[in-house]
């Protein structure tokens, strides 16, 4: 898998990375479906919620999510399904996890299931609840975006914790509707610095900067692409 197409497939973040189409240079290739709109609510919920459990899981290798916190996407936004005991919680984040110009926010195939450690848990998950709850209002992209930054600026969102991170290493996850549509990857957030301290985005580094909270949050992600998915099985890289 080439540099284009991780950056393609790490969009969510998800995450889950989850939706930037193209380069960090500005080298777009248009989605195969474009999604300038909400879908139908329903086509965003999963129709088993032990399915949902599972995909959630299948994030990190199950040393780390068969003892955390399972969130399923419920119609008064997620809900705990499994308590935790590890401080790491897992759940299926949705398109609207994206940056704001990406293509496929609105995508309702969107699935990345996520972990994310305690320290993210604490300090990024609840911009994930914030995201979700505007979105089951029904509020359009630009409100999602707007409300995001307006509740940081209040301080109703916490300040990012160092050590903040999340694994995103699921065989079954669709990130984008372009070529693999997924990657196995561990995601690490930063406050906003130049991508070169990190080495990021330069020629044959495994680290690309995406900002997942471009417009809404001081936050930047940067994406390291690992070779296993976490079964344990051989992940494409490059």
């Amino acid at each position: 898998m080439n540099r284009r197409k991780l950056a393609m497939v790490a969009s969510l973040a998800f995450a889950l990375i989850l939706g930037l189409i193209g380069t960090k240079q500005g080298q777009a290739q248009a989605p195969k479906t474009a999604y300038p709109n909400m879908a139908p609510l329903d086509q965003y919920f999963m129709a088993d919620r032990n399915t949902e459990i599972a995909l959630a899981r299948s994030a990190a290798p199950e040393a780390i999510s068969g003892d955390a916190k399972i969130l399923v996407l419920g119609r008064h936004g997620y809900e705990t399904a499994v308590e935790g005991k590890n401080g790491f919680v897992c759940l299926v984040e949705r398109g609207w996890m994206s940056p704001s110009d990406a293509p496929e926010f609105w995508n309702p195939k969107i699935r990345g299931p996520i972990c994310l450690n305690p320290q993210a848990a604490r300090s990024v998950l609840p911009t994930t609840y914030k995201r979700t709850e505007m979105v089951l209002a029904g509020r359009t992209k630009a409100e999602i975006i707007e409300g995001n930054k307006a509740a940081f600026e209040k301080g109703e969102l916490p300040p990012l914790e160092p050590g903040a991170m999340s694994y995103m290493m699921s065989k079954e996850a669709y990130l984008t509707d372009n070529d693999d549509h997924n990657l196995a990857h561990l995601m690490f957030y930063a406050p906003p610095l130049d991508g070169k301290a990190w080495g990021a985005d330069l020629p044959k580094s495994p680290v690309m900067l995406i900002p997942e909270f471009k417009g809404a949050q001081p936050i930047d992600v940067f994406i390291v692409p690992v070779g296993r998915w976490s079964d344990g099985s051989a992940a494409p890289v490059m």
